[in-house]
């Protein structure tokens, strides 16, 4: 199986996951920065969990439009290059930063109250997308909290309290999300989603009769 599908796949899902718990009910405009490969999954899942028709912006590397990833989406939503970051980021009910992680990509005072954050690019130690401040105005949600204030978002913030997603799911925590409130989801990524996925995807293939069967020597 090829590993990066998968983690491409998984890290998509979970955001959208991330998404449909914690924006805001009938959210339709997103805000993305990036284009590439996790930014599109990002935004696949995004429109699939968004029930209003979306207004979609985007923040390219260059700044210029990227029409193959306009095409991607067109028949999904409105989708148009971002004129202003901070404009784009101030005109949404999310925003999805999904970028190399190299600094902050927008600044603090243009996130409204009720805004959330899907953040999927800082994974490493030194690596951040979101601006100062930001996190301080937020209620924080993560997959792994050790984890996210390794080499998340969290590592800038570490004394900020924060809810593992997945507290959520099995129910042991609930939200009640006033509606001005600004949510952060720091997805720095579980080696168990990629088995989850890579376990279904095992099975479907056996039971289909799919892929090709290898005499493994060791």
């Amino acid at each position: 199986m090829d590993g990066n599908a998968i983690t491409t796949a998984r890290t998509g899902a979970a955001g959208g996951l991330g998404l449909q718990l914690l924006a805001r009910p009938k959210s339709s405009r997103i805000c993305i920065f990036g284009t590439g490969v996790q930014a599109r999954v990002q935004l696949h899942y995004a429109l699939r969990m968004l029930s209003e028709p979306c207004k979609v912006q985007y923040v390219s590397i260059a700044g210029k439009p990227e029409p193959a990833f306009e095409a991607a989406f067109q028949d999904r939503c409105s989708i148009n290059v971002a004129r202003d970051r901070n404009e784009a980021v101030a005109d949404s009910d999310v925003v999805i930063t999904a970028t190399p992680g190299a600094g902050p990509l927008f600044d603090a005072e243009a996130v409204r109250p009720g805004t959330h954050l899907t953040c999927v690019g800082a994974d490493t130690a030194g690596k951040r997308e979101l601006p100062e401040g930001i996190l301080e105005r937020a209620r924080i949600f993560v997959d792994d909290q050790e984890q996210a204030r390794t080499i998340g978002e969290c590592q800038w913030a570490p004394d900020l309290p924060c809810t593992e997603i997945g507290d959520l799911l099995a129910g042991t925590v609930s939200i009640n999300r006033p509606l001005t409130d600004v949510t952060v989801f720091d997805m720095t990524g579980l080696a168990l989603q990629d088995l989850t996925v890579a376990r279904f995807l095992y099975k479907q293939a056996i039971e289909s009769g799919a892929g090709t069967r290898i005499a493994w020597p060791w």
